[in-house]
């Protein structure tokens, strides 16, 4: 079989997704990507605002090479969006593209509504008002969020600063259910090196922006809808009794 070929759409300074999406991707896919402009002296909500703005334009980033599949891994601008909305502007550049595209939001929601999840708790690095807005998004595309788990780094809000040591120590101290779904949100969050730690003794089910997102990547390169158990780390990503055929 020839290996399928993914593009990935990152912000500038995003540490972690490409490092997971290869393992992730595995020897099924090859990576591609292409960074969000760089927006100097910006604020966050301007930041934001600009990642949405230039998606369109990003979609197109990758000229004549061709793509099996086409991804933004970077969920925290679309949560100023409602997931309707989301959803559209993804068709919209699958038809204009020519390539499946999702954003990381899309490609979690999918994932979710493959392994039938409805409650979960929400696992959140961003800025508060974000995490509220991420909150908001996801109980407006269904889901019963039971519970936040708002994660700080050291130094503040970022999903780029939090070390696996601060996020496995944060999420433990929670004293979430021993049967809880976990979301962690954010693609430049280090998720993969906690994934053990935390699914260790009880029967979580731990999902992932870079998780679910690698998931949908492979579905369209492979050109099948696999089954999470085909991707790697998958025993953190369907747990007893949730698992689909």
């Amino acid at each position: 079989m020839s290996r399928g070929r993914v593009g990935v759409i990152v912000a500038p300074a995003n540490p972690s997704a490409e490092p997971e999406l290869t393992r992730l991707l595995g020897s099924r896919a090859d990576m591609h990507v292409a960074r969000l402009p760089v927006m100097p002296g910006a604020s966050l909500a301007d930041r934001l605002e600009s990642y949405n703005e230039a998606l369109p334009a990003m979609a197109g980033a990758f000229d004549g090479l061709r793509l099996d599949a086409m991804v933004l891994a970077c969920s925290e601008p679309r949560y100023l969006l409602g997931p309707d909305e989301d959803r559209e502007q993804c068709a919209e550049l699958t038809a204009a593209t020519g390539v499946p595209f999702a954003t990381a939001t899309l490609a979690t929601r999918e994932a979710m509504e493959h392994v039938r999840v409805s409650d979960i708790v929400l696992v959140s690095p961003y800025q508060p008002w974000v995490t509220e807005l991420a909150e908001r998004f996801w109980k407006t595309a269904g889901l019963n969020v039971t519970q936040v788990v708002q994660v700080r780094a050291q130094d503040g809000y970022s999903s780029y600063a939090v070390t696996p040591p601060e996020l496995i120590s944060q999420v433990e101290l929670a004293e979430l259910p021993g049967d809880a779904v976990l979301l962690f949100t954010g693609t430049g969050l280090p998720t993969l090196p906690v994934l053990g730690p935390l699914a260790s003794g009880n029967d979580r089910m731990l999902l992932t922006s870079n998780l679910c997102t690698a998931w949908w990547a492979l579905s369209r390169a492979v050109g099948r809808h696999v089954t999470l158990s085909r991707v790697p780390y998958r025993r953190h990503m369907a747990a007893h009794g949730r698992r689909t055929a």
